[in-house]
């Protein structure tokens, strides 16, 4: 495995220069500011995860012309003071019995346009359209959705870390038994192979054996895995702040030529959107080369999802390797290759790597076999 960088060594530097390129991407947009909510944003911004859910207002405001400001209750602003991005801002605390919307209508235009977290509370954007009710909101991820997704060398470093300890989870849950367990069990043992790879957060451990590998999504039960069975297990988490996300296929006993002929054209498909991955190439070219790969052979309507997704510090963000993004590749932007065969009532088939643009094509960030894996 390779070595990582904790998420914690980011620099005060490190996230003023990601609030002022937030605040650039602001203007461009034509937004008068950023409001961003405790969630994912907050943490790439400032670093600053709020350790519990609660309903006191907390913001960080971002608008051109002004310094950062976090809104923060006063109970909680000797952690936020902690956090590795404070230095970098100025930290305005509230206490309870005080309106805490009239302090941060203060550090606004009152007639602008706010883009607004998507997971902020309902009754702080509410409360904020009554304090100023000549502003109008946009969430970050429709008036934003790059502003996370280039990733600068600390990050891809923590990414590949990341993949390479996907990859040793899958080294291990390749050699237990599959066949007379149920799904829950080999789904317990990857998920302790990823706590052991390094992962502080296991977001998911999909196991979905025989005929529920044809559901994507499949929630893992109480199935017991059969000899002749495909199984397709995806699965990822974050590791040092940063997500991981892999998929491979693996069959218990020997495969049919069906079989394998599936495996192969899955493979050949993941291989054909990686290839279209360059810089200025869009999106959408990522899903078409691997979709007509799949197409070609006659099997077009069982890949039922998009190509891929993007990575960061959440598992799942922009951009979206889909048919109609014309959003060009930019080195550094990381996301999934991910093409699916999907036969009702009979098997699935998924192959998953993340993959980073790079200056003249892209890099895969998992590096374990793609061919077919027979397991016990």
């Amino acid at each position: 495995m390779t070595g990582s960088r904790p998420a914690a060594s980011f620099t005060a530097d490190d996230y003023r220069t990601r609030m002022e390129r937030a605040v650039r991407a602001a203007a461009d947009a034509g937004l008068a500011g950023l409001l961003v909510a405790p969630g994912p944003d907050l943490v790439w911004l400032t670093g600053y995860a709020p350790t519990a859910d609660t309903e006191r207002l907390t913001l960080l405001v971002l608008a051109p012309g002004r310094d950062p400001v976090l809104v923060v209750p006063a109970l909680e602003a000797p952690d936020a003071a902690k956090a590795a991005g404070a230095p970098a801002l100025t930290l305005r605390d509230w206490t309870d019995g005080k309106d805490p919307y009239a302090a941060t209508a203060a550090l606004l235009d009152g007639s602008g346009r706010l883009g607004i977290s998507d997971n902020a509370w309902a009754m702080h954007l509410l409360a904020l359209q009554r304090t100023l009710p000549g502003t109008s909101y946009a969430s970050l991820t429709e008036a934003l959705p790059m502003l996370r997704a280039v990733k600068d060398a600390a990050e891809l470093e923590l990414l590949a870390a990341a993949g390479a300890a996907a990859d040793a989870a899958f080294e291990e849950i390749r050699q237990v038994r599959f066949g007379g367990r149920r799904e829950s069990e080999v789904a317990a043992d990857l998920a302790e192979s990823l706590r052991r790879s390094g992962h502080s957060q296991v977001d998911f451990t999909i196991v979905a054996s025989g005929p529920n590998g044809a559901n994507p999504h499949h929630e893992v039960g109480d199935r017991v895995i059969e000899d002749g069975d495909m199984v397709v297990l995806d699965f990822g988490g974050l590791k040092d702040g940063y997500g991981s996300d892999t998929s491979r296929t693996v069959h218990v006993g020997e495969p049919t030529d069906e079989e394998r002929r599936v495996h192969d054209l899955v493979r050949e498909a993941q291989e054909a959107g990686f290839r279209a991955v360059r810089p200025g190439a869009a999106c959408q070219d990522v899903d078409r080369a691997a979709r007509a790969v799949i197409a070609d052979a006659g099997y077009g309507e069982y890949f039922i999802h998009r190509t891929g997704h993007g990575i960061g510090v959440t598992t799942h963000e922009p951009p979206y390797m889909i048919e109609g993004e014309e959003q060009p590749l930019v080195p550094g932007m990381c996301f999934s290759v991910e093409p699916g065969v999907y036969l009702p009532g009979r098997f699935g088939v998924r192959i998953e790597d993340i993959v980073t643009v790079t200056a003249d094509g892209g890099r895969r960030l998992n590096d374990t076999t793609r061919e077919m894996v027979v397991v016990e």
